[in-house]
């Protein structure tokens, strides 16, 4: 494990950034909710929750409050944190990711629908469209659209944003100047993959997948987990709470100078995210923290403790896609609606009973995945 230890007085100081972050996200956060309920940048509920009755209002409730974390978190970290050795990195993935999600969010609002071939209509073309070049073109284009029509699978099959598979390409991109960064510019050390307990892996150039693709699967999990008024926000405070402080301990002073910051901006927007809320996350704010998160976890060589410190994020994915699997495998759903949080609500939770219930089982296992990161 790579470890330093640090003094009180840089923990004070360090700490004194989630002050700075709360402090400026509040100071701007009337502005911003009013710029979005005047452009009326509103999603609506998903239909399938509209008959829980619970979810009628956010009908009016607008989206991208998450810009009030990226925004106040980039902004901090640019005035009194830059470093070109340990920030400057992850705050372009957080904003190339929040780039992706604020593209969706406008588009799904704002946008025409917009709708992918099936695969059975162009397999359809390539034996009877009457020309040659577009026959041949559809051949070879096929596992393509067999990857676009994979996707849909786990998103909706008609959209007015961006499509799936566009989506897993652009988070491709952020996953993999992650893993630039961190196999080519950080050094040999964070080829590691470290283990709790001593165990330490040399995982070499495997290490370049598996960063791109825990990029591209907690940004994921982290925009599946936001759908419930405060249940995102309040688990992205424990699991940054702790990042601060693992980074302190480790000994990277500027990471955890912009967890810290992120705490505190989160604090911010979950005071006005608790229900029923006045902004939503939006996929600009999940995308963008889901990134943050996996690329601080790895930069401070904690990808070994990570599936703990964002526990509940990586169950509600995995809910997702163990609900997709039954339904085509077995052609029944395993739960009664997915992600997990609706399941519950389904069976009769509250909204309120859910998200708190979430908190308190997140905030066990990053505490238990903090320990496991200190042995």
């Amino acid at each position: 494990m790579i470890t330093i230890l640090q003094g009180t007085a840089d923990l004070a100081y360090i700490l004194g950034f989630a002050l700075i972050g709360a402090a400026a996200a509040f100071l701007w956060a009337p502005l911003l909710s009013r710029l979005l309920y005047r452009y009326k940048v509103v999603k609506g509920p998903k239909t399938e929750l509209v008959a829980l009755g619970s979810h009628a209002y956010k009908a009016t409730t607008p989206v991208m409050g998450g810009l009030l974390v990226i925004l106040t978190v980039a902004a901090v970290t640019y005035l009194f944190d830059w470093s070109r050795s340990f920030t400057w990195v992850p705050v372009g993935v957080m904003l190339i990711s929040a780039l992706l999600g604020a593209l969706d969010d406008v588009m799904n609002i704002f946008g025409a629908e917009r709708r992918s071939r099936k695969l059975s209509h162009v397999l359809r073309l390539i034996r009877v469209h009457r020309d040659l070049k577009m026959r041949i073109w559809y051949a070879l284009t096929l596992p393509w659209t067999a990857f676009k029509r994979l996707s849909v699978w786990f998103g909706s099959r008609t959209s007015r944003g961006i499509l799936v598979h566009e989506k897993l390409i652009l988070q491709f991109i952020a996953g993999s100047i992650t893993a630039w960064w961190i196999f080519d510019k950080l050094g040999p050390a964070w080829h590691f993959v470290y283990f709790p307990f001593g165990w330490d892996w040399d995982a070499g150039w495997l290490i370049v997948p598996i960063i791109i693709l825990t990029v591209m699967f907690t940004a994921n999990a982290v925009n599946i987990a936001d759908g419930m008024d405060g249940l995102a926000g309040g688990m992205l405070i424990i699991t940054f709470s702790a990042l601060t402080l693992l980074s302190w301990i480790n000994g990277f002073g500027e990471v955890a100078i912009m967890n810290a910051a992120t705490v505190g901006a989160l604090v911010a927007y979950t005071y006005y995210n608790i229900k029923p809320a006045r902004f939503m996350m939006g996929d600009v704010g999940s995308l963008g923290l889901g990134a943050l998160l996996a690329v601080n976890a790895m930069a401070i060589g904690e990808i070994g403790s990570l599936f703990f410190l964002g526990f509940m994020f990586y169950v509600e994915a995995l809910s997702v896609i163990a609900q997709v699997g039954s339904r085509y495998l077995f052609g029944r759903k395993l739960l009664a609606m997915a992600p997990l949080h609706h399941h519950f609500e389904v069976k009769g939770w509250s909204e309120e009973k859910t998200v708190m219930r979430f908190w308190v089982i997140h905030f066990f296992f990053v505490v238990f995945g903090f320990w496991l990161a200190l042995h």
